[in-house]
């Protein structure tokens, strides 16, 4: 088993690509770095490996209009391009749909994907994904790599433990290459 190495600007891309790092631990490098640290994973990660290759600081690809801050949205709004999740949004959501209301990753995937839509189809959509979400099991994103382990992990060992899992997973993550759980992970349970 090969050593995880620090994340640091000595790594190469491959090399940092080849390991899983927590969310904060890549927003500590980038804060370090003086690289901007807002955006999901995966657009930390893309911004980190840039700039080992190049030294270039890449700035992120959304960025807040102030003129969609104070402007009052309607149903009949239309959702602006290079959307954000904004406290501005949030409140006009739980205007519409409650108190309940979340800004979940699926809602916000539609809200960035459906530019020019109307508000009221917004919170149509939001109200169809709760009810799919209902129906059966949904899609994890690839940012959300331990909740995909952890399912997969249980789907296949149904008589484990949380604390099993756990486990399995800090194992995987310590080694290079992918995160997808296996088999020959349970190999770490029998070791003492």
């Amino acid at each position: 088993m090969s050593e995880r190495p620090d994340l640091n600007k000595n790594l190469d891309s491959k090399t940092f690509k080849s390991y899983y790092y927590l969310k904060e631990e890549l927003v500590n490098f980038l804060r370090k770095e003086g690289l901007q640290t807002s955006g999901s994973k995966l657009e930390l990660t893309d911004r980190i490996s840039h700039y080992l290759d190049t030294g270039e600081k890449k700035e992120s690809k959304t960025a807040i209009k102030k003129s969609h801050l104070n402007k009052k949205i309607t149903l009949n709004s239309i959702i602006e391009e290079n959307f954000v999740c904004s406290e501005h949004h949030r409140k006009f959501f739980k205007e519409q749909i409650g108190s309940s209301f979340s800004f979940n990753v699926l809602f916000q995937k539609w809200l960035k994907s459906n530019s020019g839509k109307t508000y009221h189809e917004a919170v149509e959509a939001y109200y169809k994904i709760l009810e799919d979400k209902k129906k059966g099991k949904t899609k994890i994103d690839k940012q959300f790599e331990y909740n995909t382990y952890i399912r997969d992990f249980f789907n296949d060992n149904k008589g484990k433990t949380l604390e099993d899992a756990i486990k399995c997973w800090k194992y995987k993550k310590s080694l290079k290459g992918h995160n997808k759980y296996e088999e020959s992970d349970l190999d770490i349970l029998t070791k003492r």
